[in-house]
């Protein structure tokens, strides 16, 4: 069927749609369903009279018309609406001439009278459940209007069951076909992406798969990101009952990100310069500073200490860098664990000693591993400088080492200030500072814990945090004993 063709068979379905739906909401309006028993009542008496007969069948007869009013107007109205049905009866029956017998009376008006009164109760009943129902739809289909992303539901055979406002919004924005599985939908944006070939392969897996996934997508020609996301909605016992898709659109923060990226690039390579060239002079001036009285050293070494501070700030930005970019290199070589761990609590000594922290290194033996020297050292100088930072005057901090299910595992544990639940998972996010941090203005960039993850993960380890707020911190790093590519890899 051609595009055209479908369209207008969806333009019919949706007009026939709507007149369905007018006709129900006329049938509901209580005056038009009184109107129409009324009539009913009127016509089946005049049938009577016109037929001549008025047996039980006349009864059964006048029960739609009872039920009916019963149904819109409640228990109480379906009784008298029996009675007044029973009275039409005899009514007809008298004019026809048939004689008056009380007993049928009796058995015409018991069961008209008693078909409006269970008519109503249930119509009451089934009423109340269907407005409670509506209501509840009302209400859910508010919220998911509300909502900033785009959300639609697909049910097992990839129809489209459900779409939100903001969805609707964003496929008419995109100029997406009204028909067609989300899939192929989505498809003929391809040509229209940065990537048409990966994003016509993730068309493809999504539409024959039911496994949740997350992408992003941008379109050329108007710079515009989109995040989507979908995932399987299953019953309690696992049966498959369809799919719910989400769409966001990104744009901003993306290009707030590339903004960000390039500013710490920029900064970072235009202070690199004339930080080399200050710690040059800083070096010739120490060669002279025997020469210098007790303020100019006190001064030298403080500027010393400045500058190496800011290099760090500058390697760990260009570090970062390289990090998001996916160039970080790691060349890996037999070490001994005992003695990296052993090196990094001696630089981490210093500021211990100034804060009366101690600091212990807990390792039975040498333990060999393959990794590179210098990023792994990285990272412990930078979980030894976090615990010492946040760990109080007179507290401890211990570095262990051991070997646990085939792999080297590293535990940094401090008696410090520790973090809170609701921060835990943000300690690995870049520039994140913790509440501590900033109530007690403690310096740092918040990279260490960035550039420490990476590496690990770099060489195949993991890196975990498990912190409780007034007690302290355990980061624990496990690492396999040799890297698969056993040397220079990305």
């Amino acid at each position: 069927m051609s595009a055209a063709a479908e369209l207008l068979v969806l333009e019919r379905r949706a007009s026939l749609e709507r007149l369905r739906a007018s006709a129900s909401r006329l049938a509901a309006h209580p005056a038009v369903a009184l109107g129409i028993a009324c009539v009913g009542l009127v016509a089946t008496f005049a049938g009577m009279l016109a037929s001549g007969r008025s047996g039980p069948i006349g009864t059964i007869m006048f029960v739609p018309w009872v039920a009916l009013l019963a149904a819109r107007l409640g228990p109480t109205a379906g009784g008298l609406a029996g009675v007044a049905a029973t009275g039409l009866y005899l009514t007809a029956a008298e004019v026809v001439g048939l004689p008056d017998d009380p007993a049928a009376l009796a058995l015409r008006l018991a069961p008209l009278v008693g078909v409006g009164v269970v008519a109503g109760l249930s119509s009451r009943r089934i009423s109340s459940d269907a407005l409670e129902l509506q209501a509840t739809n009302a209400l859910q289909r508010a919220l998911l209007d509300a909502t900033a992303d785009g959300i639609c539901f697909t049910d097992a055979a990839g129809r489209l069951v459900f779409a939100n406002a903001p969805l609707q919004r964003s496929a008419i924005e995109l100029g997406l076909p009204p028909y067609g599985s989300v899939t192929d939908r989505l498809l003929t944006l391809a040509d229209r992406t940065t990537e048409p070939g990966r994003f016509r392969e993730r068309m493809q897996e999504l539409a024959s798969g039911h496994a949740a996934s997350e992408d992003e997508f941008e379109l050329t020609e108007s710079g515009r990101v989109f995040c989507g996301s979908t995932a399987p909605v299953q019953r309690a016992d696992g049966t498959l009952v369809g799919r719910i898709w989400a769409l966001r659109e990104v744009t901003a923060d993306r290009r707030l990100e590339r903004l960000r990226d390039a500013f710490v690039a920029a900064v970072s390579h235009e202070l690199r310069t004339p930080l080399t060239s200050l710690s040059g002079f800083l070096e010739l001036l120490g060669d002279e500073e025997d020469s210098l009285a007790l303020t100019g050293r006190t001064y030298l070494n403080a500027a010393r200490r400045g500058t190496a501070r800011l290099q760090r700030i500058v390697e760990d930005l260009l570090l970062v860098a390289q990090i998001e970019a996916e160039l970080l290199e790691l060349r890996t070589e037999p070490i001994d664990l005992m003695e990296l761990a052993a090196a990094a609590v001696e630089l981490a000594r210093p500021a211990a000693d100034e804060k009366r922290i101690a600091v212990t290194l807990d390792i039975e033996g040498p333990l060999a591993l393959e990794a590179d020297s210098v990023r792994l050292g990285q990272v412990l100088d930078n979980l030894l400088s976090n615990a010492i930072k946040f760990t109080p005057t007179g507290g401890a901090v211990v570095l262990s080492a051991s070997s646990r299910d085939g792999r080297r595992c590293i535990e940094i544990t401090d008696n410090g200030s520790g973090i809170p639940h609701d921060e835990l998972g943000q300690v690995f996010s870049r520039f994140y500072r913790g509440s501590s941090a900033t109530r007690r203005a403690l310096p740092g960039t918040g990279l260490g814990l960035v550039i420490a993850r990476a590496i690990v993960e770099g060489h195949s380890g993991t890196i975990s945090v498990d912190s409780r707020e007034g007690e302290g911190t355990k980061v624990t790093v496990a690492l396999p004993l040799r890297q698969p590519d056993g040397g220079t890899y990305r």
